[in-house]
């Protein structure tokens, strides 16, 4: 793709990526590619008429186009995402107060990167409806922002003032485009090959089974998954911004170290960024934020997270993980509002630990589904029967990998530190040592854990 791409002109490049996308969506089912079309169609047209709206005084105009467009997003995302679980959960509470509920056998096959593409889709609209984006006019430019291949199926979920500008000026890609790119996807293919997917097949031994293992090997496990989900996403978004790097493009960031993070707030500061801010400009902000009472923000602040754990899945389980971090940003909010500590280098550390273990016990009901395996998993913990265990040497080795690639970037708050300040002659001899790495990894083949979102 990228020897043809790198021989076209500025506009021929962005039809050329278009067909490159769609023909990627299409590799997984060519069949949904027809939402991805149907949310461009919709977005580029309420775009537009939302802002011949704004432009001639007719509010009212331009709220009906809006809500047209919200609905029509969220109306295939209900649809596909949440209508068996819609339908369940109707169920389930009809039984429960003795009533008769017939379900509906209807299966839906749910489209890979919904939420993501559909989330970025309608950002757009609500932007240019705000008044703080003009609309894009070049159908073919706006149908690369909703279809950027790089980041479709799993983000960064990117505005349209950051992407857009960049699909609509020529593009040039420099020496240092090409080295940080390379770096950022090598250190995305250490997170996903060598962590992650061998991380995830050695927890998923325990989380089988919750009942059957011991209280270590049940935290190792929790420790893995950890890991795993970290190295499984944040490795996709670097694949992603690295393969965007070398056509010249610069996709946001979405990782910054979450796990060096010294409370909750600060870990919804560096995990899934993208989403995160999505969250709170469209939903928490319009919801009032904090402008409002304490209690007010508390629940602003609860709903929030209650959605955005939703988000992530059709499962009540979802929405407990989501509605836990919801309780520890309120009381978080809390103790910052009567304590006013100064910050220690042993007070910084002690947040982190006690935030990592936090995080890594609530990953415990998003990784299991069933209520009985989450108590099950609990239970096991709490038998505190802890001794020594072999496993707990999988655990030191993946940590340590991580911390090779995480620590000298925070260290010296530079990304691409690897690229940048080692001396030239060492710089191939990290290539070979990565490849040698990655040839010598990856028995497992595990499909990326977002690509389910």
């Amino acid at each position: 793709m990228l020897i043809v791409y790198h021989r076209l002109a500025h506009r021929w490049q962005n039809v050329f990526l278009l067909i490159a996308s769609y023909f990627f969506y299409s590799a997984w089912d060519y069949r949904f590619l027809s939402l991805i079309l149907i949310s461009t169609g919709v977005d580029y047209f309420v775009g537009l008429r939302v802002h011949a709206a704004r432009e001639a005084g007719r509010s009212k105009v331009a709220r009906r186009f809006l809500l047209l467009g919200v609905c029509t997003n969220l109306g295939i995302l209900a649809f596909f995402k949440y209508y068996g679980f819609f339908v369940d959960s109707a169920q389930s509470l009809a039984e429960a107060v003795g009533l008769e509920f017939v379900a509906s056998s209807l299966t839906i096959v749910l489209p890979v990167g919904i939420s993501f593409y559909t989330f970025q889709a309608m950002s757009y609209a609500i932007d240019v409806y705000r008044g703080k984006l003009a609309p894009t006019r070049n159908l073919i430019d706006f149908a690369v922002y909703v279809a950027f291949f790089p980041q479709l199926v799993a983000g960064p979920i990117e505005r349209a003032a950051h992407l857009i500008p960049q699909i609509q000026t020529p593009r040039t890609v420099s020496i240092d485009d090409v080295r940080e790119g390379l770096l950022l996807i090598g250190t995305g293919l250490i997170r996903k090959v060598v962590i992650a997917d061998v991380a995830g097949t050695i927890a998923d031994t325990y989380f089988s089974a919750p009942g059957k293992a011991s209280s270590t090997q049940l935290l190792m496990a929790a420790y893995l998954y950890s890991m795993q989900i970290y190295g499984d996403f944040s490795g996709y978004s670097n694949i992603a911004r690295g393969a965007a790097r070398l056509m010249g493009f610069d996709l946001i960031r979405n990782f910054h170290h979450p796990y060096f993070a010294v409370s909750v707030a600060d870990f919804w500061h560096r995990w899934h960024i993208s989403l995160s801010t999505w969250l709170r400009d469209y939903l928490y902000i319009p919801l009032g934020g904090n402008r409002g009472s304490g209690r007010r923000t508390r629940i602003n602040l609860t709903l929030t997270m209650l959605l955005g754990g939703l988000w992530h899945g059709a499962s009540w389980n979802f929405v407990i993980w989501g509605g836990l971090h919801g309780v520890y940003l309120v009381i978080h909010r809390l103790v910052r509002g009567r304590r006013r500590a100064k910050a220690t280098k042993i007070g910084a550390v002690f947040g982190a630990f006690v935030t990592f273990h936090v995080v890594t016990l609530t990953w415990i009901p998003f990784r299991l589904t069933g209520f009985s395996d989450v108590a099950a998993y609990f239970e096991g913990l709490a038998r505190f029967d802890f001794s020594y265990d072999p496993i707990l040497w999988s655990v030191v080795f993946f940590a340590v990998v991580l911390l090779l690639i995480d620590g000298p970037q925070a260290v010296t708050n530079d990304e691409y530190v690897l690229a940048r300040r080692w001396p030239v002659a060492l710089a191939p001899a990290f290539g070979v040592t990565l490849i040698a790495v990655l040839l010598t990894s990856g028995g497992v083949q595990t499909p990326f854990i977002y690509f389910q979102f």
